[in-house]
């Protein structure tokens, strides 16, 4: 259920961490959207067994951020970045210090020189980050300009959706209310829904619960920089997915 890239990284573990590690991640995906908090659990539970892997502490800094862990969210991020050098997670990093309530370093993230390496999809959750930002220091006129891109006119379905309420909010900050109605009448109110969040993604059920993961006698590998500390591989209260 791993794509190849991802299971070419989890070799440099050993065969069993590995593919526990490999199942842990496969439940952080599968559990993201509808129930964070055991998606969070399984992260820690894979960075206990695979910290030095980069895709690893990338599932570890975005469930941290799907449950509002911004801090602990940032230095996962911080952390995948110095492994891979890659400036993908820029957008969730800006908001994480939106989250902290530090708008003013979501624009500083913003600026980043590797910003133009990002793809357009990115380039769009970037823009809205920037809009959010400059609303929460009171400047609608700015949060508005930011959602002018190019990037951000050309995105087509949810995305664009999003995009749209975002227009929206900024829209209604500056007092226009009624282009604000105008900019979200071409989508359904599914269509807004989705784009919320607030549709439940129907999948197959996977169950894998967390107290099988349990090393007896076994070494783990220890995370490094500046995640969690290691701990006994011991996984939670056994929920399951």
């Amino acid at each position: 259920m791993l794509d190849r890239d991802v299971r070419g990284r989890l070799r440099t573990l050993s065969k069993d961490s590995a593919e526990r590690v490999g199942r842990h991640l496969v439940m952080v995906g599968r559990l993201l959207q509808s129930d964070p908090e055991l998606a969070y659990e399984h992260a820690q539970a894979a960075v206990r067994r695979g910290g030095r892997v980069d895709v690893v502490r990338e599932a570890a800094g975005l469930a941290a951020y799907r449950t509002g862990r911004y801090g602990e969210a940032l230095r996962e991020l911080r952390t995948v970045r110095r492994l891979n050098g890659s400036p993908e997670h820029l957008p969730v990093m800006a908001d994480c210090e939106r989250g902290l309530g530090r708008p003013e370093r979501a624009l500083v993230v913003a600026q980043d020189p590797q910003v133009a390496e990002l793809s357009a999809e990115a380039m769009v959750e970037l823009a809205m980050v920037v809009s959010g930002a400059r609303l929460d220091l009171d400047e609608p006129e700015a949060a508005l300009a930011a959602l002018g891109t190019p990037q951000v006119r050309a995105a087509t379905g949810v995305l664009a959706a999003r995009a749209a309420q975002a227009r929206a909010t900024a829209l209604d900050a500056c007092g226009r209310h009624d282009e604000a109605e105008r900019e979200l009448a071409p989508y359904s109110a599914e269509e807004l829904a989705e784009a919320a969040g607030d549709l439940d993604e129907e999948d197959d059920v996977v169950v894998y619960d967390l107290l099988d993961d349990t090393v007896e006698g076994e070494q783990v590998d220890a995370p490094e920089g500046d995640g969690p500390p290691p701990a006994a591989d011991v996984d939670g209260p056994g929920h399951e997915a």
